[in-house]
């Protein structure tokens, strides 16, 4: 079997959430279950998986996947509204919906988007920002190509977890570091060209308008709860961008001179992250060589491992006291430079 349609696992949180949303009921908080619970557990019991033979790296079906998710996450996120207008989603289901569809946002938005906006090909990047928007996000386009890539693992990248920093604190941080520096570079880029900096044509003021304008008409056909249910997915989306962040490069540090190499990232080759989130895992890689499709990541043996893969560690990462006696015995025991 071609590796590349084990890829096609990375639909599922997709169907879930869809699922949930369209039945309602218990059903609504299936992706976060399944996700949450069951990705979660099999991450804890599966081998690497460290296969990734050349023969493999054929384009068509890895670029195929990335394509269906678009049409997955616009479906997910319009069934959550259709199941709050059809009144399937009701009470506390609805934040058990929204928290689902915010998990597929997660993957088939903002990680999809990851790959998308790396892309040299405009079509592709606009694709990358539509996926964005549809998890509410607002800043990730311009930080991460722009700031995080260049000062990854100093001070200068808010997305670099420092060492003994809870998700929660890095959480906060980390938004609004890039949320403010984004609108900053975008402000100076529109200088440069003697254009309103602050105006329209400024990324982030961009986003902020036509999320203000998607709120105004949710409310004014759907309602309310459908407004509160929007703003769950879209807080909980991006404290799950967060977080990916956060485990990605923990307490890791270089000095501002030396190259960004394989050793800066934390990577991890279990099944379900590999597949389900399209390499993200393989995070070492994509950091020496940005530009790498998802499914030519490779695996490095001198980069430091997690301890699981990304949906397992993450009920460990929210008790700060776990995550720390975790990973601060891992740090020393590979006697890692940290920051």
């Amino acid at each position: 079997m071609n590796r590349n349609w084990l890829y096609i696992l990375s639909l599922t949180p997709g169907l879930v959430a869809i699922y949930g949303n369209l039945t309602g009921g218990i059903f609504a908080l299936g992706n976060f279950v399944f996700s949450l619970g069951f990705l979660a557990v099999s991450e804890w019991i599966t081998k690497d998986f460290l296969s990734n033979d050349a023969s493999d790296q054929d384009d068509f079906i890895p670029k195929f996947i990335l394509l269906l998710h678009i049409p997955f996450q616009l479906m997910s996120v319009a069934s959550l509204f259709y199941g709050i207008y059809t009144h399937v989603l009701t009470d506390y289901f609805v934040v058990g919906a929204a928290l689902s569809t915010a998990l597929n946002s997660g993957t088939s938005a903002i990680i999809v988007s990851h790959e998308y906006i790396h892309r040299k090909v405009k079509y592709e990047r606009m694709l990358g920002k539509l996926l964005l928007f549809s998890a509410g996000n607002l800043y990730f386009y311009i930080d991460h190509l722009k700031v995080h890539h260049k000062w990854v693992g100093t001070n200068k990248d808010h997305a670099t977890a420092r060492f003994g920093e809870s998700l929660y604190a890095f959480f906060v941080r980390s938004v609004s570091g890039q949320f403010w520096g984004a609108l900053k570079i975008e402000a100076q880029r529109l200088k440069t060209q003697n254009k309103m900096t602050y105006g329209l044509e400024n990324y982030v003021i961009r986003q902020l308008v036509l999320q203000a304008l998607l709120l105004f008409l949710v409310y004014y056909f759907i309602g309310m709860i459908a407004v509160g249910a929007w703003l769950i997915q879209c807080l909980f989306a991006n404290f799950l961008l967060e977080y990916v962040n956060y485990i990605q490069h923990y307490g890791l540090s270089r000095n501002e001179n030396q190259r960004v190499t394989e050793e800066h990232s934390w990577q991890s080759d279990k099944f379900v992250s590999r597949f389900v989130l399209v390499d993200l895992s393989r995070h070492a890689d994509h950091h020496y060589y940005a530009s790498k499709p998802y499914h030519t990541l490779k695996t490095y043996h001198n980069s430091p491992v997690l301890p699981t893969g990304y949906a397992g560690l993450f009920f460990i990462a929210a008790v700060p006291k776990l995550w720390f006696s975790m990973m601060h015995k891992k740090i020393n025991e590979m006697n890692l430079s940290t920051n």
